[in-house]
């Protein structure tokens, strides 16, 4: 196959894979290499691609955050995720303050659609539905706030 032929069938196979849902610049090079595709054969499509506009890491870290955060991710959780996709640091910031209007409402969608509202817990179930939100990806201190907010504590010994 030719150099042009190459270029083609990666270009096609790219913006396939586009069509279907946004993706990283990361997820495409990896995909391509799977596909059997040398990673200096990529790399000029995926520049011609992301001059053109259609793909685009920040585009991408957006929809996949949202994504996330509507099926009970937590902060922590979306940004590990998204900097295991290959998305920048200085990306990941900014958009984790503006997709959630708040983190603290989020946590608590989450925890009203697993728990049902009670004020006193047994020390146990106040660790285990503390394990259930950290393991979320929510940070200890919000965990906290969540329970101070909805007033609930565990019997002291």
């Amino acid at each position: 196959m030719s150099a042009e032929e190459t270029t083609k069938t990666i270009k096609a196979y790219c913006l396939r894979l586009l069509a279907r849902r946004e993706h990283s610049r990361k997820e495409l090079l990896n995909k391509c290499s799977l596909k059997g595709f040398q990673k200096n054969d990529v790399l000029p499509v995926l520049d011609e691609l992301t001059n053109k506009g259609w793909q685009d890491d920040a585009r991408y870290a957006e929809s996949y955050a949202r994504q996330r955060i509507q099926k009970g991710y937590g902060p922590l959780a979306v940004q590990y995720e998204l900097s295991q996709n290959g998305v920048q640091p200085d990306t990941i910031e900014p958009l984790l303050h503006s997709v959630a209007d708040s983190w603290l409402d989020v946590l608590e969608q989450v925890y009203h659609k697993k728990y049902t509202h009670d004020r006193r817990l047994s020390r146990q179930e106040w660790a285990k539905r503390s394990r259930f939100l950290l393991q979320r990806g929510f940070p200890a201190d919000m965990v906290s706030a969540l329970f101070t907010h909805l007033a609930i504590r565990f019997p002291k010994f």
